[in-house]
């Protein structure tokens, strides 16, 4: 019979490198306890679940009378403005869930574990992307409820969704380094909504720019909001936006490029 050696924990040698293989698996492994947490605990849901609804018949029926006459009318125009701003301030969460993980000692119970370090900040950013979906999802059936009828038909719909959550989980790379670096969950909220409020109301996604004055058309022209607003909206409606789609898709790009680094180099510092 052979017996087991039980070497103790202290005496232990974990690997400082793991694989590319088991990092993947360790990263999906916390998108899954990501996903747990959220079956767990579903008010945290409840700014992809309510608000989409909310801002959506709202802001329908207060600005849809004035700008285009009719809110029906306003619908088409409106509804890929106020997906985009809902999607991209869901992203926000991302940051700030980070930092009360960290402040709550989660992360350091990972450290302890065999696990490749870098698995727990990926698996938080990929579960938030069911997060992205949840909230485009319910903003385009509001909006069907409410008679919304995409000239792009289904396909249109599809690919400006996709757009989307594409952008945001980019945009969840700053808020996650923010989560990081920042030294409470409530400053992490504060910066982005700070610099997400001027993005989002300063760019075409309520109103033409053509309606605001000229010195506030050139911001408006170079947001990279508006040429989010600008490819969802000529997606659903089935118009050419060939050129906002790429700028779209460059800008999220340099976005990763960026802040993907920056952020797991000073998450490895703090871990």
């Amino acid at each position: 019979m052979t017996t087991a050696t039980i070497v103790p924990g202290a005496e232990r040698v974990l690997p400082n490198r793991v694989g590319l293989g088991q990092t993947l698996a360790n990263s999906f492994s916390m998108a899954w306890r990501g996903l747990i947490r959220m079956y767990r605990r579903p008010e945290q849901l409840i700014d992809v679940t309510l608000q989409p609804i909310i801002f959506t018949v709202m802001f329908t029926y207060i600005f849809g009378g004035a700008i285009s006459g009719d809110p029906m009318a306003y619908l088409p125009f409106f509804l890929p403005g106020i997906l985009v701003q809902t999607v991209i301030t869901t992203s926000v969460v991302t940051g700030t869930q980070l930092r009360e993980d960290m402040d709550k000692g989660v992360f350091d119970r990972f450290r302890t574990l065999p696990i490749a370090r870098i698995s727990p900040l990926a698996g938080a950013l990929l579960a938030d992307t069911l997060r992205y979906a949840i909230a485009t999802t319910i903003t385009f059936v509001t909006g069907y409820l409410m008679g919304y009828r995409p000239e792009g038909g289904f396909g249109g719909v599809l690919s400006a969704s996709l757009l989307v959550i594409v952008c945001a989980w980019a945009l969840s790379w700053i808020f996650a380094f923010l989560g990081v670096i920042a030294r409470s969950a409530s400053a992490v909220q504060g910066i982005s909504f700070l610099v997400l409020f001027p993005l989002t109301f300063l760019s075409n996604a309520y109103v033409p720019e053509k309606t605001m004055p000229e010195w506030l058309q050139w911001f408006v022209q170079i947001n990279p909001v508006t040429h989010l607003v600008n490819a969802a909206r000529g997606l659903t409606m089935g118009t050419d936006a060939t050129g906002d789609i790429w700028v779209t898709l460059l800008g999220a790009a340099i976005v990763v490029v960026v802040f993907a680094p920056l952020t797991v180099r000073a998450y490895m510092r703090k871990a």
